[in-house]
This record gives structure tokens, sequence and C-alpha cells, in this order.
């Protein structure tokens, strides 16, 4: 029994482990997202930092315009980055975990 319990333990710190690995490589992973037009650029990382932002000079004429365009394709990069996030976190983390009767229940 305790053979199992530290079998398990020792694949847990694997996993969390390659967890972490994974989360360093998103760092590296970088999501580019632009307005319909062009006038707005971002990109960030799958860690959803952000990395750099162009907006074209005519978006300073409008404030509003400005905050409208940032709002928007901030959104669907960070949708964007969160979705890569998620898919390669829960694939290294379920990948890595021991096989605990009644676990599978909570998928």
């Amino acid at each position: 029994m305790f053979g199992d319990l530290m079998g398990m333990m020792g694949k847990l710190k694997e996993a969390q482990k390659k967890v972490e690995e994974t989360k360093k490589r998103l760092d590296t992973v970088l999501i580019d997202e632009q307005s319909h037009d062009g006038k707005l650029k971002i990109t960030l990382t799958a860690n959803r930092t952000i990395k750099s932002i162009y907006f074209d000079d005519e978006l300073l004429q409008d404030k509003e315009q400005l905050e409208d365009y940032l709002i928007l394709t901030l959104n669907k990069a960070i949708e964007k980055a969160t979705q890569i996030n998620e898919t390669e976190i829960s694939a290294v983390a379920k990948d890595g975990m021991p096989n605990i009767p009644g676990m599978d229940m909570f998928k």
C-alpha cells in the first residue's frame, strides 16, 4: 500500500515539474493579433504577458477609437493565449497524473 502511495507521490511531483517546464516554455510562444484594419498590432506570450503594442498614428487623433481598438484587440489576443495555455498545461498535467481509482469521475 505504501509503495503505491510513494509511487503516486513521485508521479505527482514529476507531473508538477513538467507543468512548470511547460509554463516556462509558454513564455516563448508568441501570439500576434491585430485589428481588422491593421492599425493596431499586439504581441503577447501564451502566458498572457504583453510583449509589444504597435498602433498607427491616426489612432492618436481619437482617444475613444484607440481605447476601443485596444480593448477589442487585447481581448482577442488574450483569448487565443488562454486557449493555448490551458490546452498545453492540461495536456501535460493529465499525462503525468497517476491512475488514482475514482478520480476519473472528475474529468
